[in-house]
C-alpha cells in the first residue's frame, strides 16, 4: 500500500469535508467574504500564518537557500521582522476602524474613509489586487505541480489541475469561513513539516558522518557568505534587500482581511502571540531544510531546486509521515491560493459589482451567488497563466509580493496612524507602488542592484506623504469628511 498518497487523499477528503461543512453557513456576501466578524483568535493567528506564507516557504526558500546559499538569511530574516512589525502597528487598529466603518475588504475600507475620492479609490485598487493577485495564484498552483511530481510522479500539468480545482472548489462552497478553519488545519501541517523535517535530516546527515558547515564550505566562499561574497555598498544592498521582504506584509490584502474578521479587537493581542510563536521556528526550518538538502543530496542534484523540501521528505521520512509532510507543502499553496482567490472575488464583488457598477439595491443571496461564480472565473484565468507560465515559484511570489506589498502598505500604514493622510495621498500611493514595481523589476540591472520591493515601497510611502500634504495645504476642504471620521469614533 501507498501510504504516502493514502495520507495526502486523507488529507484532501478533510478539505472538502470543512468545505461542504461549511456551505449553510454563508447566507449572504457578508458571511462569504468576512465570515461575519465571528472568527476567534487561534482560527484568525493560523490562518493569517498559513495565507502569509505560501508555498514559497516550503518550496520556494528552501530551493533559494539550496541554489544562492547564506545569503537569503535576510530574506528569512526580513520576513520574521516584518510579520512582527504588521501584527503590532497595524491589526488592531485596522480591525477598529473597518468596522466602524462597515467595510469588508481592504479597497472598501479605503474608499470609505476617504469618500471625496472613493470611486478613483476602488478601481484602482481593484485593478491592483487582479493584477498581481493572478500571478501570485499562478505561483501557488504551480507549487502543486512541484509537489505532486515529485513526490507521485504526476505529470505537472495534472498536477497544477488538481491542486487549482480543490481550491477553487472548496472556496466556492465555504467562502471565508472554509478557507479560515482549512488554513488552521494546513498552519498546523506546514509547522510540523518546518520543524519536524530538519530535525529528521540533523540525524540523518550525522548518522551518515556528514556535516553542513563542510557542504556550505565547498560551494565556495561566496555561497558561505552571507552577502554572496559582495562588499561595500554590494554587500549593504544584498542585505536591505533581503530584509525588503518583511514590508510586503503591510500591503497584503489577503492577510489584512484577517485581522477584520476577528470577533473582538481586543482578541487581537492572543492572535498575535499565536503567530509569533508560529512564525520563528517556521522560517529557521525553512532555512535549514536547505541547508540540510544540500549536505545531503550535494549540489547540482535538481534539475530543479524547488524540488528540495519534497525529496527530504520522501527520502527521510516513513511513508505514511511523507505523506502528511507532502500534505504541507500542497497546504502551503493552498491556504495562499484560497485566500487570494476570495480576496479577488470579494473586491471584483463588493468593491466593482456592489459599489461601484450598479445603481440599484442587490440582495446579499444575489451578490452571494455572484461571488461563487467570479471565484470559478477567477480561478479558471489563473490556471491558465500557472500552466503557461516558466517562472520559478520564487520570483512569480517575489513580484506579486512586492507589488502588493507597496501599493496598499504605505496608504495603509499612514491611513492608520497620521491624520493629515489625505484621498490624493492614498491614490497616489498606489499607483506609484504599482508602478514602481512593474519598470523596476522589469529591469534586471536595476533589481539586482536594489531590490524592487524596497524602491517600490519607499517611493509609494514619499507619495502618499507628498500629495497629502499639498492636497492638506491647497484643497484643505477635501479633507473635513476624513476628520469628521476621526472625531465620530474616538
Amino acid at each position: 500500500m501507498n501510504y504516502t498518497l493514502l495520507g495526502f487523499l486523507l488529507y484532501l477528503v478533510l478539505i472538502v469535508l470543512v468545505g461542504f461543512g461549511t456551505y449553510r453557513f454563508n447566507k449572504s456576501h457578508y458571511d462569504y467574504f468576512l465570515a461575519g466578524r465571528r472568527l476567534n483568535a487561534w482560527v484568525v493567528a493560523f490562518s493569517e500564518r498559513a495565507s502569509g506564507e505560501s508555498a514559497w516557504l516550503l518550496i520556494g526558500l528552501p530551493g533559494a537557500v539550496y541554489a544562492l546559499g547564506l545569503l537569503e538569511f535576510w530574506s528569512a530574516l526580513g520576513c520574521v521582522l516584518g510579520i512582527l512589525a504588521y501584527w503590532k502597528l497595524i491589526a488592531q487598529k485596522l480591525r477598529q476602524e473597518s468596522e466602524d466603518l462597515g467595510a469588508i475588504t481592504l479597497p472598501d475600507f479605503f474608499a470609505q474613509k476617504y469618500p471625496s475620492l472613493a470611486k478613483p479609490i476602488r478601481i484602482t485598487a481593484l485593478s491592483i489586487i487582479v493584477f498581481f493577485f493572478v500571478f501570485y495564484l499562478a505561483a501557488q498552483f504551480n507549487g502543486a505541480g512541484v509537489v505532486l511530481k515529485v513526490t507521485f510522479g504526476i505529470s505537472p500539468v495534472w498536477g497544477v489541475a488538481i491542486g487549482a480545482a480543490m481550491i477553487v472548489f472548496y472556496t466556492m462552497m465555504g467562502g471565508f469561513l472554509a478557507v479560515a478553519w482549512t488554513d488552521l488545519i494546513q498552519g498546523v501541517i506546514m509547522i510540523g513539516a518546518l520543524v519536524i523535517l530538519p530535525v529528521v535530516g540533523f540525524v540523518q546527515i550525522a548518522e551518515q558522518h556528514k556535516s553542513i558547515a563542510v557542504a556550505v564550505e565547498l560551494q565556495g566562499a561566496a555561497y558561505a557568505s552571507f552577502t554572496g561574497g559582495s562588499r561595500g555598498w554590494a554587500g549593504l544592498a544584498v542585505v536591505i534587500s533581503g530584509l525588503s521582504w518583511g514590508l510586503g506584509y503591510f500591503g497584503q490584502p489577503h492577510l489584512l482581511v484577517r485581522f477584520m474578521s476577528i470577533d473582538h479587537a481586543r482578541n487581537i493581542r492572543i492572535s498575535r502571540r499565536i503567530a509569533y510563536a508560529w512564525a520563528i521556528p517556521a522560517f529557521a526550518g525553512a532555512f535549514l531544510i536547505g541547508l540540510v538538502g544540500l549536505t545531503y543530496y550535494g549540489s547540482g542534484a535538481f534539475d530543479d531546486v524547488e524540488y528540495i523540501m519534497p525529496a527530504l521528505a520522501r527520502d527521510l521520512l516513513p511513508a505514511w509521515l511523507a505523506g502528511i509532510f507532502v500534505s504541507g507543502a500542497i497546504a502551503a499553496m493552498m491556504s495562499t491560493a484560497d485566500s487570494q482567490l476570495l480576496t479577488v472575488t470579494s473586491s471584483v464583488i463588493e468593491d466593482f459589482y456592489h459599489k461601484t457598477l450598479s445603481r440599484r439595491t442587490i440582495e446579499p443571496a444575489q451578490l452571494l451567488k455572484a461571488g461563487r461564480a467570479i471565484t470559478v472565473l477567477i480561478g479558471m484565468l489563473a490556471l491558465a497563466i500557472a500552466l503557461s507560465s516558466t517562472e520559478r515559484i520564487y520570483h512569480l511570489v517575489s513580484y506579486a509580493w512586492g507589488g502588493l506589498g507597496a501599493s496598499f502598505g504605505p496608504a495603509l500604514l499612514l491611513a492608520l496612524w497620521w491624520r493629515g493622510t489625505r484621498p490624493a495621498g492614498i491614490l497616489a500611493g498606489m499607483l506609484s507602488g504599482s508602478v514602481v514595481t512593474f519598470v523596476w523589476t522589469n529591469h534586471e540591472h536595476l533589481d539586482a542592484a536594489v531590490s524592487g520591493r524596497l524602491v517600490a515601497w519607499l517611493a509609494a510611502f514619499a507619495f502618499v506623504l507628498a500629495f497629502s500634504l499639498i492636497q492638506g495645504k491647497f484643497f484643505p476642504e477635501a479633507g473635513k469628511k476624513t476628520q469628521r471620521f476621526y472625531r465620530s469614533v474616538r
